[in-house]
């Protein structure tokens, strides 16, 4: 590979947004991903069940700031506002009563109003938690379905830093299609993983499978999943307080459980949000027939996640399945023609869905926003602000990052 002014591991929407600034300043670049394709975590597919179906991000979160959502209109994207409020919420095959329900929501609203002001030592976002099972269905969706860690794992710090999400809109023909259409015009050299980053010279060496290649200075949009399980080496080392961030910023999981139901086997409208609740941490979300299509899609977050992640998909399929059993009725199984379940947390170039901080470590996402030595720079959505965890932030962070670098 030739000598470049910059290299940018990893093509998702932080490194594709990365190589667009590059190319308006008429720098030259190289584009390293270790996948097949581009968009990373961004990926529609049609081969499981004929339609695109989103194994990754699939919301356009904060579409008044997301730059992917006036995109979508120019593409001419099928969208659907959609508030991600509760229709229904089982407490095991229980359906949750009015009174349950307000009670939910004030609950809600004593948990943000929480979030902003209460500080302690241990910064566990549990600590605002009411001890019952309605305060324990309020931080089910705020925790594991949200913020893809259980409560007990969640900074309030950091929690109190991201931004409300509305208005979301979930898209038909599939976000990561949307991502992939984006910068489909940017020269990427795919199935290329990037093992080792020497900068302990006056530029950058990247060792790849294909060669090795020198640059000026290097923007590093892999996960924090990759960083800390060493998939990617640094030489000399990065410095301490780097690889302290990147073991405070672990990736959360969130799985996703589609399941092919015909359109009337549940009683449900189009988009109705369903949360089953359990005595034991296994919680379950149904979205609900998403653009009238025959599909239900459960999404599990947390330690739930990477336990059924190991488990396998039969038995991802098998326990969500039987969760609509219980609730539904046996009829269901007929039902179901297909299930399959997303894998992200055993996908080697990602290691989870999105990094939160631990628990007083907040400030971690400030300290690997710094570069190192001046040739070494990080983003992606871990370091994206407000809108922290999102494709839409990712791609924002990538282009301050990238500006960053051509000022510096």
């Amino acid at each position: 590979m030739s000598d470049h002014d910059f290299a940018i591991v990893g093509a998702g929407a932080a490194g594709l947004a990365a190589a667009k600034e590059f190319t308006k300043a008429g720098k030259s670049f190289v584009v390293l991903e270790a996948m097949d394709r581009i968009g990373g975590r961004a990926w529609s597919e049609s081969d499981t069940f004929g339609i695109p179906f989103d194994q990754g991000c699939a919301w356009l979160h904060a579409a008044d700031r997301n730059p992917f959502y006036p995109e979508a209109i120019a593409a001419g994207w099928t969208l659907y506002h959609h508030d991600m409020g509760l229709e229904r919420v089982y407490f095991g095959r229980d359906t949750a009563t009015k009174a349950q329900m307000q009670e939910m929501e004030e609950a809600d609203s004593a948990f943000s109003e929480l979030l902003m002001v209460y500080r302690s030592d241990s910064d566990r976002a549990s600590e605002l938690m009411i001890e019952n099972r309605i305060g324990h269905a309020t931080t089910t969706f705020a925790g594991p379905m949200d913020f893809a860690q259980d409560i007990d794992e969640i900074s309030i710090a950091d929690f109190a830093k991201a931004a409300d999400l509305d208005p979301n809109y979930f898209t038909k023909e599939g976000f990561g299609a949307l991502v992939h259409r984006w910068g489909a015009d940017v020269p990427v050299s795919l199935s290329t993983p990037v093992s080792e980053i020497r900068w302990g010279g006056p530029g950058v060496e990247l060792v790849t499978t294909r060669g090795t290649v020198s640059v000026g200075k290097v923007l590093v949009t892999a996960s924090t999943g990759v960083l800390v399980n060493r998939m990617l080496r640094f030489a000399p080392n990065l410095p301490w307080d780097h690889e302290a961030a990147i073991e405070d910023l672990p990736m959360g999981l969130l799985t996703k459980i589609p399941l092919a139901i015909s359109r009337d086997a549940l009683g449900k409208n189009a988009f109705d949000d369903v949360l089953v609740e359990s005595r034991s941490n296994r919680d379950i979300f149904f979205l609900c027939y998403p653009f009238d299509l025959d599909l239900v899609v459960g999404f599990i977050g947390g330690d739930f996640a990477w336990e059924i992640e190991c488990a396998g998909v039969e038995a991802g399929v098998h326990f969500a399945t039987e969760i609509l059993v219980g609730i539904f009725g046996s009829n269901i199984r007929d039902a179901i023609s297909k299930g399959s379940m997303t894998r992200w947390g055993s996908e080697t170039w990602t290691r989870g869905a999105y990094a939160a901080a631990r628990p007083g470590f907040a400030g971690a996402r400030d300290v690997l926003s710094k570069p190192v030595g001046d040739r070494i720079w990080f983003a992606g959505e871990a370091l994206a602000g407000p809108l922290m965890q999102t494709c839409g932030g990712a791609r924002l962070s990538g282009e301050a990052v990238a500006r960053r670098m051509l000022a510096a």
